[in-house]
């Protein structure tokens, strides 16, 4: 059972791994087979080849981008949260957000539930 930061660590190397073959072993141990995510601008992807498909088509569609987390995961009672930026190669952001996860019974990652964007302030 890997522990919550390698299983995060691991999710942000697939985003940001760029070779196709080297991407698909890496979710293996971290990343349920069922696992779900779920993304405001896509919907949801549903199992890990599926999502390591999405994955793939981001490297591609946003080539040489990066996914940096910008917070520590905070985690209880099998639920996580934490916050992310793309930046594009030339250092520039895309967008930055927040996913809530859910880790299966087994320690890895059931589910990401993604957040484009800040909230915005109360008036």
């Amino acid at each position: 059972m890997p522990d919550v930061s390698e299983a995060i660590e691991t999710y942000f190397a697939v985003w940001n791994e760029p070779d196709a073959a080297a991407r698909q072993h890496l979710p293996e141990h971290v990343w349920a087979d069922d696992g779900v995510l779920v993304q405001p601008r896509v919907s949801r992807v549903d199992g890990r080849e599926a999502v390591l498909a999405h994955i793939g088509a981001f490297a591609q569609r946003f080539r040489g981008a990066r996914v940096i987390r910008t917070s520590e995961v905070d985690e209880h009672h099998a639920f996580l949260r934490y916050t992310w930026r793309i930046v594009m190669v030339d250092g520039s952001p895309l967008h930055e957000g927040i996913d809530i996860g859910q880790l299966s019974r087994d320690g890895r990652l059931q589910q990401i539930i993604e957040f484009d964007d800040p909230l915005r302030a109360l008036a």
